[in-house]
């Protein structure tokens, strides 16, 4: 993360609490299966809540230096703010992850955590966490911590889980038990070699079940720079986020083509083959978003909201990528194709420049203008220029207007001309 990015994203932030009313983020995490920073889905973090307003700000990744941010507490949005930048500036410079989550106790009722698969994971100021270390030889240990500082030193396998119960939550004085609960999973999974980004899966699974802060969120994988973005977070302003232990997709089971929800509900077999779809929890859609493969592709897409467009570019720039691999052109030629074909509707052509591919973290965005004035589908791409096609539209109207004349009046009209004649 450039300085220039660094202080886009606090622009961001900022921009985000004059606006909204903040999300505390109740369940934040760090998981670290491997401390050397080797597998590419050896660690992970990420938030979630029962509040409002689960924006990106609060599960904030660096992609060039693999680490994350996550905020929440008690305390307003200022300090939040306070905080968040703070820990990203020491994290910039260097600095240890409990030196960079220790500066939240410089602002009151303020949570920050944060972490790395090489830097270990560390959360400050207000928190109920159980720290959780599991050693080669398979030995666990989970111990609760509260307020202050917690830290899981580098080079050590295990995990930091705080969690509370948000006010208004259903489920509240749930969150002491699921907390240990969780984390006892969390140190079991980990002896037992289960990958960073498939344990994450589980404690949205288990936390969202049984203590019911639920609502995304979302989460990143920190060695490859995968994020899930906004699949969860919510589409509007002061509202929940994407419930975590509810359905999210259908999906092919031999093809993986799928579709989410509510669309989903119009499909029951796959239109590909006719197999039935297989319906696809949040958690898991969670799980395999972030999970790095050798075909894995993080697609996001900007400057269109409307329905469908995220989840078909996605499907054609994997395919796309899976057949001439990050060639910019070929990208936008098969979305093109795909605009032509009304797979993608109510976006304009793209061109090589609006596709952004960083091919080390297996990642493309694509920037999408959409249509004016309503339009579904962009011009058709004729030799003549448009403003004649409606001269002509516009004589083809006149014409017809005197034909209507003609077959309407012909007596009158003829006998008229009969009579001129005589």
């Amino acid at each position: 993360m450039s300085y220039n990015l660094l202080k886009r994203v606090i622009i961001l932030v900022m921009t985000l609490i004059m606006v909204v009313n903040t999300a505390s983020a109740t369940m934040n995490v760090v998981i670290i299966t491997d401390p050397t920073g080797q597998d590419p889905n050896g660690a992970a973090a990420g938030s979630m809540s029962f509040a409002n307003n689960m924006f990106q700000s609060t599960f904030i990744m660096s992609r060039e230096k693999h680490f994350a941010v996550l905020s929440g507490g008690e305390g307003n949005e200022t300090p939040r703010l306070g905080a968040i930048v703070e820990a990203m500036k020491l994290l910039e410079q260097g600095s240890t992850a409990a030196d960079a989550a220790n500066a939240a106790n410089n602002f009151p009722g303020i949570r920050v955590m944060t972490g790395g698969p090489t830097i270990g994971a560390a959360v400050g100021g207000s928190f109920d966490v159980y720290v959780v270390t599991v050693d080669n030889n398979g030995t666990i240990t989970v111990t609760p911590s509260s307020g202050g500082l917690a830290v899981l030193p580098p080079g050590q396998k295990g995990a930091i889980l705080h969690l509370r119960n948000t006010h208004g939550n259903p489920m509240f004085g749930t969150a002491t038990a699921v907390r240990q609960e969780t984390a006892v999973m969390i140190g079991k999974m980990i002896r037992d070699g289960y990958p960073a980004t498939d344990i994450i899966g589980k404690v949205f699974e288990m936390v969202s079940k049984n203590a019911g802060e639920k609502y995304g969120g979302g989460a990143d994988n920190l060695v490859s720079s995968i994020t899930t973005g906004d699949m969860f977070t919510p589409q509007k302003l002061n509202e929940t986020g994407f419930p975590m232990d509810e359905p999210y997709s259908k999906v092919c089971p031999k093809d993986g083509w799928s579709i989410a929800f509510p669309g989903a509900d119009n499909y029951q077999t796959c239109p590909l083959d006719g197999t039935p779809l297989k319906t696809v929890y949040a958690y898991d859609a969670l799980q395999t978003a972030i999970t790095s493969t050798d075909q894995g592709v993080s697609v996001s897409t900007y400057g269109s909201d409307a329905p469908g467009i995220s989840e078909t570019t996605k499907e054609i720039v994997q395919s796309s990528v899976k057949k001439n691999g990050y060639n910019t052109a070929q990208i936008a030629k098969d979305l093109n194709s795909a605009i032509n074909n009304g797979l993608l509707v109510g976006v304009n052509y793209v061109e090589a420049k609006d596709i952004n591919v960083k091919e080390n973290t297996r990642a493309v965005g694509v920037y999408f203008k959409p249509l004016p004035d309503g339009r579904t589908s962009p011009p058709w791409n004729l030799p003549i220029s448009s403003s004649i096609l409606d001269i002509v539209g516009n004589v083809q109207t006149a014409i017809g207007l005197i034909l209507v004349v003609l077959v309407l009046f012909r007596s009158t009209l003829l006998d008229a001309f009969v009579k001129r004649r005589r």
